[in-house]
């Protein structure tokens, strides 16, 4: 059973590939940042197409934001939510997920695997307790790079952009590294957040241990 019906308020576009989609919110609606909840499309034929997606607003705002990578080659449900309107309807279903802020330290991100920690960023940077909490985030291009400006303006310096397909002055080339975790504090770190693709996730965990970090200090989402 569905928890809640919700209409759509607005959608924009982020990058070439990411959209922004804001909904109303239920009253008592709860969630800590970092979780997610599985939509689907109160149209005929795609209520029961549940996709997860994360909520990237606060918890007290009175609106629930989604950051969504779409693939409209796929013609899926990401596809059909290029198609929604103002007041067209979403259905939410349970609330889940196990990234959640502990502790200052490393988070790492490849693509849409940012969109769990940008309401936990949001929410440390509302009360002031952002720290030397630290970003390095995977893509292919500039372009590529979700809420670039935000984030910069947030982490300053503490945000790290690493990108596969292109080399720019300011942004480190190539793929995620022992070296480059390491130079970054990753030694150091009380805690590591991590979320992306399962292939460079399993890379990223094995380059930790490798590290020296206990798999405690490590949190992702559970498969």
């Amino acid at each position: 059973m569905p928890i809640d019906i919700v209409k759509v308020k607005s959608i924009d576009q982020l990058t070439h590939d990411v959209i922004r989609i804001f909904t109303e919110k239920p009253k008592h609606y709860t969630f800590v940042p970092g979780q997610a909840t599985e939509i689907s499309i109160n149209k005929s034929g795609w209520k029961n197409k549940k996709r997860p997606f994360t909520f990237t607003s606060l918890p007290a705002r009175n609106y629930l934001e989604f950051t969504i990578k779409i693939y409209p080659s796929q013609l899926g449900v990401t596809n059909q939510l290029l198609e929604l309107k103002k007041d067209n309807e979403l259905i939410l279903h349970d609330v889940f997920g196990a990234i959640s802020y502990r502790d200052e330290g490393i988070f790492i991100a490849g693509g849409a695997g940012i969109t769990p920690f940008i309401s936990i960023f949001r929410g440390l940077y509302a009360t002031k307790q952002l720290g030397n909490n630290k970003l390095l985030f995977a893509n292919k291009t500039k372009a590529d790079i979700i809420l670039e400006s935000e984030f910069t303006h947030l982490l300053g310096k503490n945000f790290i952009n690493i990108l596969s397909e292109e080399k720019l002055v300011g942004y480190e080339n190539g793929f995620i590294t022992e070296a480059l975790i390491e130079s970054i504090g990753g030694k150091l770190a009380r805690q590591f957040y991590m979320c992306g693709p399962p292939a460079m996730m399993d890379t990223v965990l094995k380059q930790l241990v490798n590290l020296g970090v206990n798999e405690k200090q490590i949190i992702k989402e559970k498969i």
